[in-house]
C-alpha cells in the first residue's frame, strides 16, 4: 500500500479524501478537501423501500447497495473533478450491518489497489464525530476543542465519548439495552406513527397544541420514567418503551391529540436524559467543548435543549451530515492519513467495531 501523500507529514496537510458509506441502508461516496470541505457528496437512500417493512431489513440493504455503489461513487469521483485530484479512499467498516459493509469495503479496496492510493479503515461512529468537522468553504465555523465530550446518538448506539486529540477515544457511557433510535423507531410503530421513528415522533409532538386546550391531555397526565441509572453515565431506553407499550395496551381514549401527548412526553423523556448526562459528563472531565452526532442529534428539541444547557462551546452538524453519509467519513479519513494509519488490503469488515474501550 502506498505511503500518505500529503504536503506535509506533520500537524497539518492538505490532501483530498473520497469516502465509501455502506453500513446500513444509505448508499454513499463523497469527496473532502482537507478534513472539512465537501467537494462532492453523493447519496443514494433506500428509506422507501425499507418504510414497509418498519425497518430494515438487512438482506434486501445490502442488495440494494450492490445495485448502487457503482453509480453513485462515478457520480462523486466525476462531480469532484476526476480520480486526478483524488490523494486517498475511506472505507467504513464497521459498525453496522456485515452485508452492507462488505459492499462498501471491497469496493474501497478494489479502487485502492487498480489506483495505487492509501487506503483508509473507518469507524463509522467516529464519522459521525467528524461530522462536525464539515462545513461550507465560504462560512467556515470555529473547530470543536480538544478536549471533547461527543454524544452520539442514532438507531444503534447512545454513547458518551472523550476525544483528547484526533484518533484518541475513551468511552465515558453507553446505552445497556435500546439506543435512543431504536426506541424512536419502536415507540413511532406503537403510535401507529410509520417510519423512520426519529421524524415521525417529532412530527407528532408538535401537532399538539400550544396551550393545550382545556379538554386536551394535560402535561401532568401522561408522565413517562427518565431512567438515570445512578453513578453511571449509562443509558437505557428500554423501560421507557415498555412504559409506552402499558399506555397504548391500557384504555384511553383513540385521538391523534392524545397520540401527540404521549410522543411529546416520549421525546421530553429522552431529551432530558441526553442531556442532563451530557452535562454531568462535561462538567466532571472538564472538556473544553461538547459535539452532538449521530442520526438523532437531527432531532430539534434535543440539538436546542442540549446548546441551552451546555455552557461550552457547542458543536452540531448541519441536518444532512446528521443522517449516514460519506462526507463524514472523508473527514475522520483526512485525520488517519496525517497519522499515517492507513489499513492494507486485508481490512475486513467489523459488525460490532467499537469505537474505544
Amino acid at each position: 500500500m502506498p505511503s500518505p501523500s500529503l504536503s506535509h507529514r506533520g500537524g497539518t496537510g492538505t490532501a483530498t479524501i473520497l469516502a465509501v458509506e455502506t453500513s446500513c441502508d444509505e448508499t454513499s461516496a463523497a469527496v473532502v478537501r482537507d478534513g472539512r470541505y465537501v467537494v462532492s457528496n453523493v447519496t443514494s437512500t433506500q428509506e422507501a423501500i425499507h418504510r414497509r417493512y418498519g425497518g430494515i431489513v438487512p438482506e434486501v440493504a445490502s442488495r440494494e447497495h450492490l445495485l448502487t455503489i457503482a453509480p453513485v461513487v462515478e457520480e462523486a469521483v466525476e462531480q469532484a473533478g476526476g480520480w486526478p485530484g483524488v490523494d486517498a479512499i475511506a472505507s467504513v467498516h464497521g459498525p453496522g450491518l456485515a452485508g452492507s459493509l462488505l459492499v462498501g469495503v471491497n469496493i474501497c479496496k478494489a479502487l485502492a489497489l487498480a489506483r495505487d492510493l492509501p487506503l483508509l479503515g473507518i469507524n463509522h461512529l467516529e464519522g459521525h464525530i467528524y461530522a462536525n468537522w464539515v462545513h461550507d468553504e465560504a462560512n467556515p465555523s470555529e473547530l470543536p476543542e480538544f478536549p471533547l465530550l461527543a454524544l452520539i446518538v442514532s438507531g444503534g448506539h447512545s454513547e458518551l465519548v472523550l476525544m483528547r486529540d484526533h484518533g484518541d477515544y475513551q468511552l465515558i457511557g453507553q446505552t445497556r439495552d435500546d439506543a435512543a433510535g431504536e426506541a424512536f423507531d419502536k415507540t413511532a410503530r406503537l403510535l401507529g406513527l410509520g417510519y423512520p421513528g426519529g421524524p415521525a415522533i417529532q412530527e407528532a409532538a408538535e401537532r399538539r397544541p400550544h396551550p393545550p386546550s382545556p379538554t386536551a391531555v394535560g402535561e401532568g397526565q401522561i408522565r413517562l420514567p427518565r431512567a438515570w441509572l445512578p453513578g453511571t453515565h449509562d443509558f437505557s431506553f428500554s423501560g421507557l418503551k415498555t412504559a409506552v407499550l402499558r399506555l397504548v395496551s391500557s384504555p384511553h381514549e383513540e385521538s391523534q391529540e392524545w397520540t401527540a401527548a404521549v410522543a411529546a412526553e416520549f421525546q421530553r423523556s429522552v431529551v432530558e436524559v441526553l442531556v442532563g448526562k451530557t452535562v454531568a459528563a462535561a462538567g466532571e472531565l472538564g472538556v473544553r467543548s461538547v459535539a452532538l452526532a449521530g442520526g438523532v442529534a437531527a432531532n430539534k428539541p434535543l440539538r436546542e435543549a442540549l446548546q441551552r444547557a451546555v455552557s461550552l462551546p457547542f458543536h452540531c452538524p448541519r441536518l444532512w451530515l446528521c443522517t449516514d453519509n460519506a462526507a463524514m467519513s472523508a473527514a475522520a479519513g483526512y485525520f488517519h492519513l496525517l497519522r499515517g494509519d492507513v489499513a492494507g488490503l486485508d481490512l475486513d469488515v467489523v459488525p460490532g467495531l467499537r469505537l474505544a474501550a
